[in-house]
């Protein structure tokens, strides 16, 4: 009995289907699909302390654009406290950097592909970070609670409170060539 595979399902045995990494013609896609996969990203912030006082100051936080499924909200959502170091800048100046590579999804490993590897996709965002009103708190929740459960246990003392980067600019390096522009315009719109 002889096997017949139309090509789309060949592509999807082989692991490059429709649930994979869009083209990277289509960088807007690629970002909303790159920030959905990803559970934590490094933001850069302007530091408030001495002696880094208005120099740049890096940190890994866990954050979410939905819950896992198909398709996120393309916000990253946030869960701070005024006690971490990196939001007592944000409340100086709420200006920051955000970036996310698939370096920390299976994809760059099973590819064979260094984190600095273009093809390891990552998503550059500068913006600022704001914390949402009750309304989207609700969702922000169950965005952040459904990927990262244990935060839910997290002491209530530090006055957890749930945020969101607000996007003003976007950059995409998921190919050779150089970076690529999207508006945010463009990367809400895209269907992921």
């Amino acid at each position: 009995m002889r096997l017949l595979l139309l090509p789309w399902a060949l592509l999807a045995l082989l692991g490059g289907g429709g649930a994979g990494i869009p083209p990277h013609e289509d960088a807007a896609r690629v970002a909303r699909y790159v920030v959905h996969q990803c559970d934590w990203g490094a933001l850069a912030t302007l530091s408030a302390r001495e002696p880094l006082r208005g120099r740049p100051f890096a940190n890994v936080f866990s954050l979410s654009d939905g819950p896992p499924g198909p398709r996120g909200s393309g916000v990253p959502y946030l869960y701070l406290t005024a006690l971490e170091v990196s939001v007592q800048d944000l409340q100086v100046d709420a200006n920051a950097s955000l970036t996310v590579s698939l370096a920390q999804t299976p994809y760059c490993k099973k590819k064979g592909y260094d984190p600095q590897n273009p093809l390891c996709a990552h998503i550059i965002f500068s913006g600022t970070v704001d914390k949402v009103n009750d309304t989207e708190a609700v969702f922000a929740k169950l965005a952040l609670f459904s990927r990262h459960p244990e935060m839910a246990s997290w002491p209530r003392d530090h006055n957890w409170f749930f945020a969101k980067f607000n996007i003003t600019n976007i950059w995409v390096l998921d190919y050779f060539g150089g970076l690529k522009t999207v508006t945010p315009q463009e990367y809400y719109n895209v269907t992921p």
